[in-house]
């Protein structure tokens, strides 16, 4: 009897049928949809790969990458993100994954219009779910490929199930029970289109830790052209086109930074890099406009800036 109950009961909260409440994402959203979204999106040419056996983490990110045109194979990936001592995936591997496949995987806003958004924008939508209940959870990866807010409906590829269609208020209560966790996963040269710039900036810096230097790179330009300010992104630029071997790309990152930021890093990296490129007079203002800034405001470079200088007044 007791099985019974707690089975009738995860039913009633899946189907949502909270028939008295609609979740307040949903009820906001339905109340008053944004004139500029449209009403119905489908996604049919999505991918489809059906998950095996708590396998629904590799095959929702096989799904989000096949989409984008990058390598995509549900067993590789589970051989990669699959943690058998856990019975599944977590969110990092997740992460991890995406960017060891070229893939910048950005987390979006905890706001169910923002997955709309996304599905818009013709990207699909990595989810986490709970199907069972907060104290008894049944943690599930799915794909957001679609939505009709007339039908009140979200389009998954969910599981085995390559259209799985879910009452939009069903949805919010499985994702928020999953503490409302979502990503895009994209190639470099493309921004989700409701990320934040904080979201964006940490997708950036974990995928240049996996990437080749000059695809990290491109992250960080594509950012930029979005959020032109982004200080970590300027230095993250010019980082990366120096490792790539683009030394005067590098130069102009730094030069662009140092001038907009009066940044002590972004002043001692040109210095370093002028150095380099045989330019002394140039190298030295660098590394003197360095000093100073760390002096002024960002003492923990203050020590480098100094040994720049050093290595500057020293060379022939």
């Amino acid at each position: 009897m007791i099985a019974r109950l707690a089975a009738a009961a995860a039913a009633l909260l899946l189907s949502g049928c909270a028939a008295f409440f609609t979740p307040p994402q949903t009820a906001a959203l339905l109340a008053q949809p944004p004139a500029d979204l449209p009403a119905r999106v489908d996604r049919a040419e999505v991918p489809f790969f059906a998950q095996t056996r708590d396998h629904c983490g590799p095959a929702a990110l096989a799904t989000a990458l096949a989409d984008v045109g990058l390598a995509a194979d549900p067993e590789r990936l589970g051989d990669a993100i699959f943690l058998p001592a856990r019975g599944g995936t977590l969110q990092l591997e997740m992460l991890g994954g995406a960017r060891r496949q070229g893939a910048v995987a950005t987390r979006l806003p905890r706001e169910l219009q923002a997955l709309l958004r996304e599905v818009a924008a013709g990207h699909a939508v990595v989810v986490l779910q709970n199907l069972g209940l907060d104290f008894a959870p049944r943690w599930h990866y799915a794909v957001v490929v679609g939505y009709d807010l007339d039908r009140r409906e979200l389009l998954l590829r969910s599981g085995t199930t390559q259209r799985e269609v879910m009452a939009l208020r069903t949805f919010e209560y499985t994702w928020a029970r999953a503490g409302r966790w979502a990503i895009a996963v994209l190639p470099p040269q493309r921004l989700p289109a409701t990320a934040l710039e904080a979201d964006a900036t940490d997708a950036a810096l974990g995928f240049e830790r996996v990437a080749p230097p000059a695809r990290a790179a491109l992250a960080w330009r594509t950012l930029l052209t979005r959020w032109p300010d982004n200080l970590l992104a300027g230095i993250g630029l010019g980082n990366t086109l120096n490792a790539a071997g683009d030394a005067a790309g590098s130069r102009d990152a730094f030069e662009a930074v140092a001038q907009k930021h009066d940044s002590a890093v972004a002043w001692n990296n040109l210095a370093l890099l002028r150095r380099d490129a045989g330019d002394r007079a140039g190298a030295r203002d660098a590394a003197e406009r360095a000093v100073r800034r760390a002096d002024a405001a960002e003492p923990a470079w203050a020590a480098a800036a100094r040994a720049t200088l050093a290595t500057i007044d020293t060379s022939r």
